[in-house]
């Protein structure tokens, strides 16, 4: 049992019998009233953002949590399946849970969350940043570039990214899995 002076970003907690994740959290303080602890909560099992208050020193309930190196192995009708890097058990996980599914490539390594009192998988986390190929590209209008124009580009996984014009089919670019947005391109 824990209370509200041990929440920390990153901190899964039971609320009403529902996962959340602690995204953002602070006190509030006034001269007459009891301090406030509140913090902005995301879903693990839903897809829900909510918003929390308690009194300090109210009791919560933490959920340990374990984070492993899985390896994506390919997807099929049971959803993607992940190779555990230890024991090399595979486990299926529905595609919901997954941050960036789109980005997920064969032989990648992501980390899954796993809830230790259940040893259900919460959430497979990718990397935040990926190099990937691009496989389709229109070519770029010459003399096109004082502003910064995109165009959008098919990548190895499938998914399409927006790019700047100069990059080309072949090449290799870094990607944010996070945002979904083109970083860099990559030097073979």
């Amino acid at each position: 049992m824990a209370n509200t002076a041990d929440i920390s970003r990153g901190m899964i907690l039971k609320l009403d019998g529902s996962l959340y994740s602690v995204v953002e959290f602070g006190e509030n303080k006034t001269a007459r009233a009891a301090a406030k602890v509140w913090a902005k909560l995301k879903g693990v099992d839903n897809n829900r953002s909510i918003e929390k208050t308690w009194n300090s020193g109210d009791n919560i309930y933490p959920v340990r949590v374990e984070k492993k190196s899985f390896q994506f192995l390919y997807k099929d009708d049971s959803g993607y399946n992940f190779m555990d890097n230890e024991t090399f058990e595979q486990i299926a996980i529905q595609e919901q849970l997954i941050d960036a599914p789109q980005f997920l490539k064969d032989g990648q390594e992501v980390g899954v969350l796993i809830n230790t009192e259940t040893e259900q998988p919460m959430s497979v986390e990718l990397p935040d940043k990926i190099v990937v190929l691009v496989t389709y590209s229109e070519p770029g209008v010459k003399g096109d570039t004082a502003t910064r124009t995109l165009k959008a580009a098919t990548v190895e996984t499938g998914a399409t990214v927006m790019v700047p014009l100069f990059v080309e089919e072949g090449e290799l670019i870094r990607i944010n899995t996070k945002t979904g947005e083109y970083v860099e391109r990559v030097k073979n």
